[in-house]
């Protein structure tokens, strides 16, 4: 049977132009059934999509039409990535002809674009779910939650799944979609399975796969002419078809070095009869900067962020949410024991929790409350202190924003020598600082912004950050202040830069530090005597002989 509304391409009018959207629904009708049968019949459906089926964008208009989003309750999807937030709300926005925001909106950090009694449909990241869980603990407003894309299991995502396993106990008729296209469904379906019987009839979590649309793909390769020399890797259908094609290239580069041409072609043949020595001929050593890599030997999923990441966010997160025993806690994928102990000090180190492991009241308090990470969350709440609240909320802001600093590639040392004019030798943060001044100073002009090579887009961004992170700050009576001083001035550093802090340290082939600054030595005994204590030289001597 065919719901009202849907059949195998729809026409609807757009409130914008009145020009009809006609497009074809990617999910087979049987699938649209079977799906509603699932949500229908358990608490819990696992759905794997594989790309192009359409299931992010189908299967919230299919609730939708079903009925789950009467009595004023909403359809939650859950995005991993703000992008994708924002670009699939508004691509159902469309398909409904509604204006975004209305029936189909979405709410990521620092951006809500949706209506409290309208929207039907909404869209938010997955920091944003676990956000409004503080508010509201047992979402009551949601009828039905799909958390798409959870294979990607970022910290956000295994706190939302395991949070919501909880809430199912509680909320009975609350329906959750866990969707993706690579998925471990058995994992997921034995995690949300809240059926201790024994019998399967009584199961909470069903599973449904979906086939997606394949195209056919054309690739042609084509020489990087602005990259260094490198190899061609042809491959051919036998012995003799080689060493023929070996051969009149051989011919062909002698050719092209009689006619001038000064660098060397080596031309190497690969096959199974060759001698072992001459098949390990294209085994020797690359260039400086190549290196080889095995992608067989690449494991099948990518580690969860919970056992690879800082877990201070996450505890903070759960203890305002009201879990007292984080060890404890339903993940999906348990976090080693030394990152919970790590995260548990730094947070006790900045103050957000007692020595009970309790959030603190109200700094641990407060600090859940901000969008951010806790570092960033007490130096904003600190501020005020120090006098300088007005600086410290436009540096963090402009921390939220990634690359400020456009390079184009043609015209990277004028780049350069602009945006040296906001250069602040004692570090970054400075830098950034004088970035947003000279932008508000200048009107937030976007050709001021094109003169500098600076992103528009991404400084019209932080300032509505800024002024979320501004009301927060009003909310806890953080005074506004601000200190004026003449460390703003390029060459102002009065100190040796021996001792730095940064944002964050990123691998690659070697350690790099983003975002520093530089600091000094009796700062850190001042403000972090839990951590640094003056040695004296003596001391420092009978330690390193020691050592030694």
């Amino acid at each position: 049977s065919e719901a009202p509304g849907v059949s195998e391409e729809r026409e609807l009018n757009t409130e914008t132009t009145g020009a009809p959207i006609i497009y074809n629904p990617h999910l087979a009708l049987s699938h649209r059934n079977n799906i509603l049968y699932l949500v229908e019949s358990f608490q819990t459906v696992v759905i794997v999509g594989e790309t192009g089926s359409g299931k992010s964008t189908q299967i919230p208009q299919y609730l939708l039409e079903a009925g789950w989003a009467a009595e004023g309750k909403v359809i939650g999807v859950t995005q991993p990535r703000r992008v994708a937030a924002t670009s699939v709300a508004a691509r159902v926005a469309e398909e409904r002809g509604a204006f975004l925001g209305h029936e189909v909106g979405y709410t990521i950090r620092f951006d809500d674009c949706s209506d409290s009694q309208a929207t039907r449909i909404k869209f938010l990241t997955d920091g944003m779910l676990v956000r409004e869980m503080m508010a509201d603990p047992l979402l009551k407003k949601y009828s039905v939650l799909m958390l798409d894309e959870a294979h990607e299991r970022t910290l956000n995502t295994d706190i939302v799944i395991g949070l919501l396993k909880k809430i199912q106990k509680k909320r009975r008729d609350l329906r959750l979609i866990i969707a993706s296209a690579t998925l471990d469904a058995k994992k997921f379906q034995d995690f949300f399975n809240l059926n201790d019987s024994g019998d399967p009839s009584k199961d909470t979590c069903g599973i449904l796969s979906i086939e997606g649309r394949t195209f056919p793909v054309d690739i042609f390769y084509t020489i990087h002419e602005a990259e260094e020399d490198g190899d061609v890797l042809a491959f051919l259908t036998g012995q003799e078809e080689v060493e023929k094609v070996v051969s009149l290239v051989k011919e062909q580069a002698r050719t092209l070095s009689r006619g001038g041409m000064k660098k060397h072609l080596c031309v190497l043949p690969m096959y199974a009869g060759l001698p072992h020595k001459e098949q390990m001929r294209v085994f020797e050593r690359v260039p400086p900067t190549v290196r080889k890599e095995d992608y067989e030997k690449l494991p099948e999923t990518t580690v969860p962020e919970m056992q690879r990441s800082c877990l201070a966010p996450v505890i903070l997160q759960l203890k305002a949410l009201g879990v007292d025993n984080v060890l404890r806690f339903s993940f999906l994928s348990p976090p080693p024991a030394q990152s919970m102990v790590q995260a548990l000090e730094l947070l006790f180190a900045l103050g957000g929790l007692d020595q009970f492991g309790r959030l603190s009241d109200p700094l641990g308090v407060r600090m859940a409350e901000f969008p951010l990470g806790p570092m960033f969350a007490k130096m904003l709440l600190e501020s005020g202190t120090f006098g300088c609240s007005s600086e410290v909320v436009t540096i963090a802001s402009m921390m939220q924003i990634q690359n400020i600093f456009l390079q184009p590639h043609n015209q990277k040392k004028v780049a350069a020598r602009e945006h040296r004019k906001f250069a602040v030798v004692e570090g970054d943060h400075l830098t950034m600082l004088n970035v947003y001044e000279a932008f508000i100073k200048h009107q937030k002009s976007s050709q001021w912004c094109q003169e500098h090579f600076l992103h528009y887009k991404g400084l019209m961004r932080a300032v509505a950050v800024r002024e979320q992170l501004r009301r927060l700050l009003n909310k806890f009576k953080i005074p506004r202040s601000s200190s004026q001083g003449p460390f703003v001035t390029t060459g102002s550093c009065t100190f040796t830069l021996i001792r730095v802090v940064f944002n964050e340290v990123v691998q690659t082939s070697k350690f790099f530090m983003r975002d520093v600054t530089a600091v000094e030595s009796s700062w850190l005994v001042e403000l972090a005597p839990h951590f640094y204590k003056q040695a004296t030289h003596g001391s420092l001597n009978s330690k390193r002989s020691k050592a030694f």
